[in-house]
C-alpha cells in the first residue's frame, strides 16, 4: 500500500496566525497585495513539514472580487508558491473555489462557467499541475467548475463540502456530485472543510468510485468577518482522525480552516513517505 498523499493546510488560518489582516470580500488573496513575502514563507513552512501538494492562493482570486487585478493575482499566487517550495519537491494546486459564499449554496450564480473559465484557463497558462476544485456545497456549479478545470487538460481533483456544520450536503448527494465529476474525468474526489470528526462518513460514502479519494478537515470556530480561530483540536487527535480515514481507504490527507503546519507536520510524521 502506498503512503498518503499529503496535501498542505489552510492559508487563511495561517495568515490571521502570523498578523496579516484576510477582509472581505477576498479573505486571504487581500495578502498577494500586501504581503505576498508572508504567503511564501507559509508554503515553505508547509513544505518543510512534509506537504506533497501546495495549494496556490487563489480561493478568492475571481474576476468578481477583484474585477481590476484577478489576472495578476493569480500570477502571483502561482510565482509565490514556486518561491516558498523551491528548494522542495512537490506538486502544485490550483485552487479553484465557489463563486460566492462556499457556506451559503443558495447564493451560487445561475450560470457560474465562464468565471470557473477564466479563472481554470489562467492558472493552467500558469503552469500548475493540477486543479483542486475545492470547497463546493453547491453540486450543480461543482460540476460546471469541474467541467472547466478538465477541459484545460490539467488533472483535476475535487472536493466537496457540507459546511461547518456538516448539513448542507447529504451523503446521497455528495455522492452522486461525486460519480457526475468522476464521469467527467476527475481523476480524484475529496471531501474538505466539515468537522474533523466527520470525516470518515462522509470518505465512505465515496470510496468505491474507482479514483483515489480523501479528504482535509475543520478545526476551530468559524467566525463571521474573521474565518476561523486558532485550532483547539490537538494534532495527535487530528492523526487519530486521518487514521480512521486511511482505515475506509483514503490515499489523499489534508487539513482545513482552523488547523496549521504543525497539523500537517503531525500527518507526516504518523504517515510517512
Amino acid at each position: 500500500m502506498h503512503p498518503p498523499i499529503l496535501l498542505d493546510g489552510p492559508m487563511g488560518t495561517e495568515l490571521l496566525a502570523r498578523g496579516v489582516a484576510t477582509p472581505l470580500p477576498g479573505w486571504s488573496a487581500h495578502a498577494l497585495e500586501t504581503d505576498p513575502q508572508t504567503v511564501a514563507s507559509i508554503h515553505r513552512d508547509y513544505a518543510t513539514a512534509g506537504a506533497d501538494v501546495h495549494t496556490t492562493n487563489t480561493f478568492r482570486t475571481q474576476p468578481r472580487h477583484f474585477p481590476d487585478s484577478w489576472r495578476a493575482l493569480i500570477h502571483t499566487a502561482v510565482a509565490m508558491v514556486r518561491h516558498g517550495i523551491s528548494t522542495f519537491e512537490g506538486r502544485i494546486a490550483g485552487s479553484i473555489a465557489p463563486l460566492e459564499d462556499c457556506y451559503l449554496p443558495a447564493r451560487s450564480p445561475t450560470d457560474p462557467g465562464p468565471e470557473h473559465r477564466e479563472v481554470a484557463r489562467a492558472l493552467a497558462e500558469e503552469g500548475v499541475d493540477l486543479m483542486l476544485v475545492e470547497t463546493f456545497s453547491h453540486v450543480g456549479e461543482a460540476i460546471v467548475a469541474a467541467t472547466e478545470a478538465i477541459e484545460t487538460g490539467v488533472p483535476t481533483w475535487v472536493s466537496f463540502t457540507a459546511g461547518p456544520d456538516a448539513d448542507l450536503l447529504g451523503l446521497d448527494e455528495i455522492r452522486a456530485g461525486a460519480e457526475r465529476v468522476v464521469a467527467l474525468g476527475a481523476e480524484a474526489v475529496l471531501i474538505n472543510c466539515i468537522p474533523t470528526r466527520r470525516v470518515a462518513e462522509f470518505l465512505t460514502a465515496i470510496s468505491d468510485l474507482g479514483v483515489p479519494f480523501g479528504g482535509y478537515g475543520n478545526a476551530g470556530d468559524a467566525q463571521d468577518e474573521v474565518g476561523f480561530t486558532a485550532s483547539p483540536i490537538a494534532c495527535d487527535d487530528y492523526v487519530a482522525a486521518a487514521r480512521d480515514w486511511v482505515a475506509v481507504g483514503a490515499g489523499i490527507l489534508g487539513s482545513c480552516c482552523g488547523t496549521g503546519v504543525a497539523h500537517v507536520r503531525a500527518l507526516r510524521t504518523a504517515f510517512p513517505p
